[in-house]
């Protein structure tokens, strides 16, 4: 069959970002004057990218015969990880300069991390979303120990891995299950199997493992324990790309697998336990992150707090809950981007300025970089009228419509809990005396990406209704 016009469009997103990998690879193994400008490239193909998919949206169909689909919402996925991409790159260009990274091999795994994200978010077969999710798990494990002088970053890299490994073997055995009771991999042959009769035990029992596996992507309680230590040790914009980026594409899988099952009715195995799940993450992670003196581990448990939160609104298992799953995804992906920056743009040299109490009276030495911490760390806090208080309301509402009003109250109480380390940090940037000067090196790309963060987290708090219209245009 001839592809179409819109067909062509749809799957030129990431054809555009493979022809950008293709591109710096050529530039670093045969052009080494032009390497310099790799950062300057890496943004650009990613900044154009984001562009083109938003003004192509246009109506989903799809491509490579049924195992990928472009267009409609993948396109505001696409969105997501390729300007999240040259948001990175910005707060990443001085700050690898000042780690003495291997500036060549970052960007293009930068690159190849966000095709990885780009399959799994337009996959519609299970063999699609395997070969996505390895491309971005092994770009995650070279970037996480790319310091390789420091010993926590090599540390985290093999942590990040051995237990990479395992929970792919989940996912990895789950499709497995899933291929017994469908005789095939793809989406369509899944949901067809439910309507139909097919295997339900082997389904069952598949969906079961893919869940599991995916939750150590999306770092749900109880398969969080690779988040603290990896967030800390991996470069900071590294961590950033991983909780933001990496955690949206996680989702996305979950989205478009789990969404059609339940609108079939078949819920009532999957729906308490990833109410369960929800619920652990947001308890564990807002209570742990309390007793962090560590900031990068305080996000990090903020992380599975979100991750629980966004898990609200799959277990409510109606098209409102994934929109208001999306919807959060975005806004979180700028809110903790914006976070991670200034941890990278404060951090000094030998991994100092990284405690809780380096931030003591930060207002008074730099009150610009305060000022976006605050506002980062109130939008994370859910305080009206930033972008990450629609995020929780729109799935509390989901939950709510679906009888899950349980869940909705204990994501309330975490929210509630979790308001002190956040503002905790504000009183310390504004209401304590400063005991030394901190040593700062200013950077006007990681600024720039900060500010840019900074109003996109003000504009989707201020306009969430036409993000929510937009979504759900395309996920009815």
């Amino acid at each position: 069959m001839i592809p179409s016009l819109q067909d062509i469009i749809n799957i030129l997103p990431p054809i555009i970002i493979g022809g950008g990998i293709l591109i710096s690879l050529m530039l670093e193994m045969f052009a080494k004057s032009l390497k310099k400008y790799l950062p300057h490239f890496t943004f650009f193909i990613c900044l154009f990218t984001a562009y083109f998919s938003l003004i192509t949206m246009g109506k989903e169909s799809y491509s490579i015969t049924t195992l990928m689909s472009g267009g409609g919402l993948t396109n505001i996925l696409y969105f997501v990880f390729t300007f999240g991409g040259a948001i990175v790159v910005l707060i990443s260009y001085d700050f690898i300069r000042r780690k003495n990274i291997f500036s060549a091999e970052y960007y293009i795994l930068l690159l190849s991390a966000v095709l990885g994200m780009m399959i799994m978010a337009s996959a519609k077969d299970f063999l699609m979303v395997f070969l996505g999710l390895e491309q971005m798990s092994v770009c995650f494990y070279i970037l996480a120990g790319i310091n390789r002088k420091n010993l926590l970053s090599n540390e985290s890299s093999i942590k990040y891995f051995l237990l990479g490994a395992f929970a792919t073997g989940f996912i990895v055995y789950g499709i497995a299950f899933i291929y017994g009771g469908t005789g095939s991999l793809s989406y369509v042959a899944l949901i067809s199997a439910i309507v139909g009769g097919g295997n339900l035990t082997l389904v069952t029992i598949g969906l079961l493992l893919f869940i599991v596996g995916f939750s150590f992507k999306v770092a749900a309680f109880p398969f969080h324990m690779w988040v603290p230590d990896v967030y800390q040790g991996a470069p900071t914009t590294v961590s950033a790309f991983m909780s933001t980026t990496g955690k949206t594409a996680a989702f996305a899988v979950l989205i478009a697998v789990l969404l059609p099952v339940f609108s079939l009715g078949n819920s009532k195995i999957f729906v308490p336990i990833i109410s369960v799940l929800a619920a652990l993450s947001m308890l564990y992670g807002s209570i742990v992150a309390i007793a962090q003196t560590d900031i990068k581990r305080m996000l990090a448990y903020s992380s599975i707090a979100h991750a629980g939160y966004m898990l609200i609104g799959i277990a409510s298992g109606i098209p409102a809950g994934s929109t208001g799953v999306i919807y959060y995804l975005i806004a979180y992906t700028f809110m903790n981007l914006g976070a991670f920056g200034i941890v990278s743009y404060v951090e000094g040299e030998e991994n100092t300025n990284l405690s809780v109490n380096d931030y003591i009276g930060l207002s008074n030495q730099k009150p610009v970089i305060a000022a976006l911490l605050s506002l980062f760390m109130f939008a994370l806090a859910g305080i009206p009228p930033l972008a990450g208080f629609f995020g929780k309301y729109y799935v509390f509402i989901a939950a709510v419509k679906s009888g899950l009003l349980w869940l909705a109250l204990i994501g309330i109480l975490s929210s509630a809990v979790s308001v002190y380390f956040y503002l905790r940090l504000v009183v310390y940037m504004y209401f304590k005396e400063q005991p030394k000067t901190l040593t700062i090196f200013d950077s006007s790309y990681s600024m720039l990406g900060l500010i840019i963060t900074a109003l996109l987290v003000i504009i989707l708090g201020v306009f969430p209704d036409s993000v929510i219209e937009l979504i759900t245009f395309f996920i009815r």
